[in-house]
């Protein structure tokens, strides 16, 4: 049995473009329209999660009406850095933007650690590493990234390193006992 995983982020958003730390922000008015999902590489689907917010609910409709809420796939909180833009942040309190960069246990925002976001979405990787067919989880950036880090097991610092744009996608498959990354072949 072989189980597939498509990680998908979230479309554009105001706060994406301005660099600012999200809110429950919808997408972009026209990022529906520009989306360029893969979807013959999604043609069988056989469950979507969504993450709760907004932005990931829009963009899970563009796959179609049936996603599961999943309150585990959530963005990281950034507690009262939400809607604050990160040039702010480097204005106003440097000290504390340092030391989230670069202390992924840190929560100075008064919300998640980034760490506890790994942990999360390791956890939740665990309770599906058995499910059966195609699942596509649409949610954030970091999430993603907390799932790329618990796939290959590397140091929490190279959170900083993966890189997902908006629409992007990650595929991973379970043999049952293990997730891996997997990169498909353009053309089937």
């Amino acid at each position: 049995m072989k189980a597939r995983l498509s990680w998908i982020c979230h479309g554009p958003t105001e706060a994406n473009r301005k660099g600012c730390f999200p809110d429950d922000e919808p997408l972009e008015a026209k990022a529906a329209q520009r989306a360029k999902l893969p979807v013959a590489r999604l043609a069988t689907i056989d469950r979507v999660w969504t993450a709760p917010a907004l932005r990931a609910r829009q963009t899970a409709a563009i796959l179609g009406p049936d996603a599961i809420l999943e309150t585990a796939l959530r963005e990281c909180d950034y507690g009262e850095w939400c809607g604050k833009s990160l040039a702010e942040l480097h204005e106003s309190d440097p000290e504390s933007l340092a030391l989230w960069m670069t202390d992924l246990d840190a929560a100075p925002h008064g919300g998640e650690s980034l760490s506890s976001v790994v942990l999360r979405i390791g956890e939740w990787m665990g309770h599906h590493l058995h499910d059966a067919g195609h699942t596509v989880a649409v949610t954030h950036a970091s999430v993603i990234r907390a799932a790329v880090l618990h796939v290959l097991q590397a140091p929490l610092a190279a959170f900083w390193t993966i890189d997902v744009e908006p629409f992007g996608m990650v595929e991973m498959t379970s043999d049952g006992r293990r997730w891996q990354l997997r990169f498909p072949r353009m053309v089937e």
